[in-house]
Formats: C-alpha cells, structure tokens, sequence
C-alpha cells in the first residue's frame, strides 16, 4: 500500500525551510509503522523455503507489524503459521498493550525478558523458528525499495531525513534510489541516548551532550548497529549526514508539527523533523524538496 506524501507548507514556513517540505506518513501504513516495509517481504521469502514458524525480538513496530501481517494471512491459510515475539522490559507501554491483545490469539506469544535478542536468536540456532531480524538480514532492505519508488515521485527529491536505528530503512532507501537513478541526500538522526551511526557521520557536534540514559525516542536501541559501514557510506556518498536532536529539541519538533500540521506525531516519529531543524541551524542548503519520514508509534 502507498502511503500518503503530503507537502507541509506552514510547517516548512515555521521552521526556515525555503524548499517544499513533504512527510512520508508512514505511520499510516496498514501495519502501522515503515517496519510494515520490510517484515512481510522477509515472512514471505522464508514461507517460501518452508518455514511456518517465526520469532522476533522488537522493541515494538517491528513486533506489531510482524503480528498484525500474520494475523492477516492466517485468516486465509488452513495451516497457520506462529509468531514468537520477544520484548525487553522497558518497552513503551502503549506497545505493550496492544502486543498483548495479539497474543490473544493462540498463534501468537508474547514474552517480556531482560533478554529478548539472545531468546529469539537461540531459537534461531535450534532451528525451532525462523528469527526476522532487520539488523543483520539483508532481506529486510527489499522491503524499503517500495518506499523508495514512492518517494521518487517527488520531482528533484534532494534529502530525507530518517530516524534510524539498525539503519536498515536508511541502506534500504538508499539503494531503493540508486534503482531509480535518483540520489537525494540520507540524513539520519538519532538520539542522544543512542547514535552509534549518526555519531560517525555527523558534521559538527550539537550544543548537548552526546550521552543519556535514554531519550524520549524509545524506538531508537541499537547500540551494536551492525548496518554502520554500510548506512554511513549511503550517508557520505548521498552528502547527507548524520544528526543527534537534543530531548527538548525533540519536544520542540512534536510541538511544532502539531502546531503547524494538525498531526500528533510520536517522539519516535518527531525525530525526522528535529533533525531538519538542526540542518537549517547550521545553514545547511537544499536545492529541492525535502522528506521528513514519519515513521510511527
């Protein structure tokens, strides 16, 4: 399903853009999230080589699109397939809630654990389900080429801004656009709490400190990042760069967009707008539209 790509002027007016400012409102996307993208392309190459069962540890849009799809199609399947999905325990609440009213069903289960990567990635080895795991499958980029041909639509598209945190949206994207012979700027943007790729790409450091316990922006965990030589390469060869939003800034970003949009978007979400606004602090200049991706919850 297309998502809608809708031009913000009065947001773009509030924030000094001069350039037409879109968002990409992914969090409208049937599975709620742009993880909606990538998790049934991976479900469907491996039902393909036979595997019925599924696990996944998230810390809640991957998860929630996981559930929601293959709640989908076991409403058409005789022989349904299962989901096992790991969360830690300090995911959001909200996410929480309705993850547990998927694992209502008896297809689905719900674990909370102080180790939810390592759970899923043992039933991996034992070959007892087949782990959807973004960070490390490069099935998962497919899922963005859609997303990629969307946005390409968008005549003389010069940047997105992505909130990031395995980077796979952001390679995905990326390579979604060489396939298209476009090659707008990748901004990625991350939070003070975790930025272990934007910290490697990042022009000049922020008035904040680069370090907290944890931010506003619950969505963004990857600490590892597996995807970092290759996001920050996209990041580099696009020229865009990479963006740490200080928590008032985000604050400031959610309040702005609903100000200035009428859209109440998560703190998740907020990050792609924040990192606009640090661009345009630093005088950074577009020659052309620009996307902030909302991602969702």
């Amino acid at each position: 399903m297309q998502t809608p790509q809708k031009l913000q002027k009065k947001l773009a007016h509030a924030i000094g853009l001069t350039m037409p400012l879109y968002f990409k409102r992914e969090d409208l996307h049937p599975l709620g999230s742009h993880k909606g993208r990538s998790i049934p392309v991976m479900i469907n190459e491996y039902r393909r080589d036979g595997w019925k069962n599924f696990c996944i540890s998230s810390s809640g849009n991957a998860a929630l699109a996981a559930a929601q799809y293959i709640k989908n199609i076991n409403s058409e399947l005789k022989q349904k397939i299962r989901l096992q999905i790991f969360v830690g325990k300090n995911i959001d609440e909200k996410k929480l809630k309705i993850l547990r009213r998927f694992a209502a069903d008896k297809n689905i289960n719900l674990t909370q654990t102080d180790n939810p990567k390592q759970l899923a990635f043992q039933m991996d080895m034992r070959n007892e389900a087949k782990n959807l795991r973004q960070s490390t499958d490069d099935i998962a980029l497919k899922g963005y080429e859609s997303l990629a041909n969307e946005l390409a639509k968008i005549k003389n598209l010069s940047a997105v801004f992505i909130p990031t945190s395995s980077g796979t949206a952001a390679q995905g994207l990326y390579e979604g656009f060489k396939k298209n012979n476009i090659n707008p700027e990748i901004h990625i943007v991350q939070t003070v709490a975790c930025h272990p790729i934007a910290g490697s790409v990042m022009i000049e450091a922020v008035t904040s400190p680069l370090s907290a316990p944890k931010s506003v922006a619950s969505a963004i965990v990857d600490k590892i990042a597996h995807r970092k030589s290759e996001v920050a390469e996209a990041v580099k060869k696009s020229q865009g760069a990479g963006w740490v939003p200080a928590e008032e800034e985000i604050k400031s970003a959610i309040n702005l967009v609903k100000k200035n949009t009428g859209i109440s978007v998560s703190s998740n979400s907020a990050l792609s707008v924040a990192g606009l606004m640090l661009a345009i602090k630093h005088n950074w200049q577009f020659n052309g539209p620009v996307v902030c991706l909302i991602t969702g919850a």
